[in-house]
């Protein structure tokens, strides 16, 4: 007979799995289409890993377009961010903040692939952007919000006899760190930040005492969680890692958290 807590754990799972699946469909009803149908894009709120290169989707969606011409633009700022028309890229007007920063797929801009490689993120690139494109059958376009942060996945190490320690170098807007056992049980860590002159935080988190079993760390921010895992055999550690992007709406309570992190975690280990 199943236990309280057995029960409890798989209505979570349950919750999470449809929960998701309402997400997904909800995104692809509302959210991805251009304003005249023909121009969509995959994920039109991006965020950027800061100092890193970002992939702002948009594709016209005609089957052997020819004569395409495709625009990005930023709101609230003047020229180009990047500009494709009669084969080749027309840069004379193109913003300077984006100069040497920006790359067309061109390979695929002649079937209507109109995605922007955006390299190098800085703080100052997160704004709305506008993908328009048109090709001799179609035009249309489609806003994309590029949201900014600063992450990376935790480092684990032990110190002394039974102290799992997390260390990540790169963050913000500053985050929370969860621990929780394998069983979903939360755990008291105790986490330190210290910032650099960018306003970057980096953080040491402990958990003390650990044995040789399998613990998980969250560390989180509005913009991006990092699902981590640490398995602890003797003196060795097998440690995985997982981001999620999140909505400016999303928010869960850690024993949801973890959950969605086992169920990710394992999604990973398969692919």
């Amino acid at each position: 007979m199943s236990s309280l807590g057995q029960i409890l754990f798989y209505s979570m799972v349950v919750l999470i799995i449809v929960f998701s699946a309402l997400i997904i469909i909800f995104l692809s009803i509302a959210g991805v289409r251009g304003t005249q149908g023909s121009v969509e894009s995959n994920d039109t709120s991006p965020v950027g890993n800061l100092g890193e290169d970002v992939v702002l989707s948009c594709s016209l969606t005609l089957a052997s377009a020819s004569d395409v011409a495709i625009t990005w633009t930023k709101k609230g700022l003047s020229g180009v961010v990047y500009q494709y028309a009669n084969g080749a890229a027309q840069l004379e007007e193109q913003n300077a903040q984006f100069r040497n920063r920006t790359q067309l797929f061109r390979s695929a801009a002649a079937t209507g692939s109109a995605s922007l490689l955006l390299s190098s993120v800085r703080v100052s690139d997160e704004g709305q952007y506008i993908c328009s494109a048109s090709a001799s059958r179609g035009r249309g376009m489609v806003t994309i919000h590029l949201r900014v942060a600063a992450f990376s996945a935790p480092t684990f190490l032990i110190e002394g006899r039974d102290i799992l320690t997390a260390k990540a170098q790169k963050w913000s807007p500053k985050p929370n760190v969860t621990w929780m056992e394998f069983n979903g049980k939360i755990l008291n860590g105790n986490t330190s930040f210290s910032k650099n002159s960018a306003g970057i935080y980096s953080l040491v988190s402990s958990l003390q005492p650990v044995t040789d079993s399998t613990y998980s760390c969250l560390i989180q921010n509005s913009l991006v969680k990092a699902f981590s895992e640490a398995t602890i055999k003797g003196t060795e550690i097998f440690e995985r890692t997982a981001f999620v992007y999140t909505s400016r709406s999303t928010s869960l309570r850690p024993e949801l958290l973890f959950v969605t992190a086992t169920f990710i975690l394992c999604i990973c280990q398969r692919g």
